[in-house]
């Protein structure tokens, strides 16, 4: 009966060495085969080429994609090309620098100072007129603008089509 008990302990051992050889030897092959979790999250950034100077549109052909080697660079920088597509520089970019969101914005549909339709719609009655925006402003911004027949300063949304629709009081 001894003999017998040590012989079912040594199977089970046998067993146990067996099994963990074979996770083992999944795990290496999934370390090698797979694609690690480090390399499918490689982070990249966008970095100009040259000078880029404010007020200036940036397009592909002035910025490239390189991979971040520091792992320490703060988070809020640009790391795609579409995040920059139409974009305006509100500060000197540098060649070679990452370039962070807060230094871009999108163009204006409206600058200070030109001409353009406010519009006034409440249910059937619309009411144009001609004005001129008080500030710069993009598609979706609200902004003051001075009727130029009356000198009424007014608040209205910016239009895509640069129309600025005047909300009511």
């Amino acid at each position: 009966m001894t003999f017998r008990r040590s012989a079912d302990i040594k199977a089970s051992k046998a067993g146990r060495a067996s099994a963990r050889r074979l996770v083992a030897g999944a795990l290496f092959a999934a370390a090698f085969l797979l694609p690690s979790a480090g390399y499918a999250e490689r982070l990249t950034a966008v970095i100009p080429t040259q000078t880029i100077y404010p007020g200036e549109t940036v397009d592909a052909s002035r910025v490239e994609v390189v991979d971040v080697t520091n792992p320490d660079l703060a988070d809020g920088y640009i790391r795609t090309l579409g995040e920059i597509d139409g974009k305006v520089t509100k500060r000197t970019l540098l060649p070679g620098r990452v370039i962070l969101a807060s230094a871009l914005r999108e163009q204006y549909a409206v600058e200070r100072g030109s001409t353009v339709r406010l519009v006034f719609s409440n249910g059937g009655l619309t009411i144009s007129a001609a004005g001129s925006p008080l500030q710069d402003a993009a598609v979706g911004e609200l902004i003051r603008a001075r009727n130029i027949d009356t000198g009424v300063i007014v608040s209205g949304t910016v239009m895509a089509d640069g129309t600025v629709h005047v909300v009511a009081k």
